[in-house]
């Protein structure tokens, strides 16, 4: 079987044929993991890598078949959605968002997998169109649940219910289910908590998204090498035309792409295909009451997404998300802004904000406002931005009148700011979110080496101090740190003798500051010098948070050689004999 999910090509028919032509012409251009594909359809290699029966992520669910243009995607540089190209390259911001962070997760977990975002935005593309257009709520759960058909052998695979209608509302078949369409088996293996809310939840795509990075993965895949790649993306759907379609999404999205708001993706074109759950003409059984995990209410599946039983194509229309929702009222009706689910705006410096800005437009009576630009501004002696560098952005508000900026990144300079959100055009509309960026912090020091830290004088120290430093006993980088040769233990002034750094001038320093811990809260000083006080002295290390070390370094004139010279051995007595002369210089006093 080689099913499929929606068989139009933005303008015409696909056929298996034109999938494996496309994905020829792109192999053509030597295009990275994807290769030709033969007469017959069938790629290259696939026939000895298909899974065996039953086993894929999908359940061999069917997916769509709308291919991507051939030409590489350019940004807009007009207005959004200026054109296909740039329109099919535009990826909604949390769904976005949810890729690369599954990606950063595989790639300090799994670095051989060589797992590429771009995979998985091929994948969520053909299995859902991005959640369909990124129809997701602020913690990247879908608004309404996305279910495959009931696989019940009637076109598909025949899949017995396996979790009591949890994940998929059915208790007696099976179906695929969230934006990268899991069975239900499959997500009881493979399910992660990609968002840190403490759940699995396979309508979520952070959750999603990294479970599927994991199954692509799986048995030490290194998907940099064009066999595991095809082994990977057929463990998911069992089809040929299926590897074809992911290939030349992977290889369209590997060119480029940007970033649009959430619920502004675009859609493949056939959304009444009769297999399609909740738009298409033939209802399926009402499945059984919603699981108590769920987020979201199940959907009836005897109607479409507008609420219609039964045929018909309307085109379907989101839900509200609390409030009534009232059909593209004009952005004049703005009455107010209101936060809509942002949390603590708190980050350390060097790292990006888990929470985003996000607010809703509404007219007085509490309708939502769609098609509403909303300007967000970074605002305040701080160097925090959006991902991108900007210091303001805009975007336009959805469906249910909500906008939602994009990430912001903590910059070196710890402080308070201010976003602010203010409707273009409407001065009274505004909100405004304070925000923190905090320093790192260690509240511990420790030195890697053990040698004993001595000079002679008016030479250089032959060991470079490195320490480590720690913060409640975890490695503590990024951490700002200063380093003084002091004048004594109780006197943490620098001294103006002894020991000394060189500055860019060659001359002598016995402070550093701007120092700061790397990878693994290391920190490795430059080199020392001695000047020609002999003696003993301290160097000692502060961190921000109060991590502090203290060494002692010496400086001394070398030992004298206690071997005595010919010439001592020519003054000595010849009466004297060798075990008087022994005695006396074990009998001599340490002082003589």
């Amino acid at each position: 079987m080689a099913p499929v999910f929606g068989r139009r090509l933005r303008r015409g028919t696909v056929t298996a044929a034109v999938a494996a032509a496309a994905v020829a012409a792109l192999a053509a251009s030597q295009a990275p993991g994807v290769t030709d594909v033969p007469r017959d359809g069938q790629a290259a290699g696939a026939s000895d890598t298909t899974p065996p029966s039953g086993d894929s992520a999908t359940g061999d669910s069917p997916y769509f078949t709308d291919l991507p243009p051939l030409q590489s995607p350019v940004p807009p540089t007009g207005a959004p959605n200026g054109g296909d190209k740039e329109a099919e390259a535009g990826l909604p911001a949390t769904v976005l968002d949810a890729y690369k962070k599954a990606e950063a997760s595989l790639t300090t977990e799994q670095p051989g997998c060589n797992l590429p975002w771009q995979l998985l935005a091929a994948i969520g593309k053909v299995e859902s169109g991005q959640a369909r257009g990124g129809r997701v709520d602020a913690n990247g759960t879908t608004i309404k649940p996305i279910l495959g058909p009931v696989l019940n052998g009637n076109g598909f695979a025949k899949i017995t219910d396996t979790d009591k209608g949890a994940y998929d509302g059915d208790s007696t078949h099976d179906r695929a289910v969230g934006p990268m369409q899991f069975i239900p088996s499959t997500w009881a293996t493979w399910g992660q908590d990609g968002n840190g809310d403490g759940e699995k939840d396979p309508n979520n795509i952070y959750d999603a998204a990294l479970a599927a990075g994991r199954y692509l993965c799986a048995n030490d895949r290194d998907l940099s090498v064009e066999a595991d790649l095809h082994k990977a993306i057929l463990s998911y759907n069992r089809s040929t035309e299926y590897l074809n379609t992911v290939l030349s999404w992977l290889e369209y999205y590997r060119k480029g792409t940007h970033e649009v708001p959430d619920g502004k993706g675009v859609l493949p074109d056939d959304r009444t295909d009769t297999r399609y759950p909740g738009v298409g003409t033939s209802p399926t059984p009402n499945p059984t009451p919603n699981p108590p995990h769920s987020k979201k209410p199940k959907p009836d599946p005897g109607k479409n997404e507008s609420g219609n039983h039964g045929g018909g194509s309307t085109k379907p229309k989101p839900p509200g998300e609390g409030g009534s929702h009232k059909p593209d009222p004009a952005p004049s009706e703005v009455d107010a802004l209101a936060n809509a689910g942002t949390g603590d705006l708190v980050a350390k410096t060097g790292d990006a904000f888990t929470e985003r800005v996000a607010v809703r437009a509404l007219t007085k009576s509490g309708d939502f406002v769609p098609k509403v630009k909303v300007r967000f501004t970074v605002s305040g002696d701080t160097d925090t931005r959006f991902d991108g560098g900007a210091r303001g952005v805009t975007v336009t508000t959805n469906a249910q009148g909500k906008a939602t900026a994009p990430v912001l990144e903590a910059g070196q300079k710890p402080g308070d700011f201010v976003v602010q959100a203010r409707v273009l055009g409407h001065a009274s509309s505004r909100v405004d979110f304070e925000a923190q960026t905090v320093a790192r912090v260690a509240d511990a020091l420790a030195r890697t080496g053990d040698k004993p830290l001595v000079c002679e004088p008016g030479k250089e120290f032959g060991e470079r101090v490195e320490v480590k430093a720690t913060h409640k006993g975890k490695v503590a980088d990024g951490v700002a740190a200063t380093a003084t040769m002091i004048k004594s233990a109780t006197d943490a002034t620098a001294n103006d003798k002894g020991p000394y750094f060189k500055g860019a001038d060659g001359k002598p320093v016995r402070t550093l500051t701007g120092l700061k811990t790397g990878p693994n809260g290391l920190l490795k000083l430059p080199k020392m010098y001695a000047d020609d006080a002999a003696g003993t002295y301290l160097l000692r290390i502060v961190t921000e948070g109060g991590g502090t070390l203290t060494l002692e370094l010496k400086v001394s004139a070398p030992e004298p050689d206690a071997t005595p010279s010919p010439s001592d051995s020519s003054s000595a007595s010849p009466s004297a004999s060798p075990s008087a002369s022994a005695s006396a210089s074990t009998s001599a006093s340490p002082g003589a």
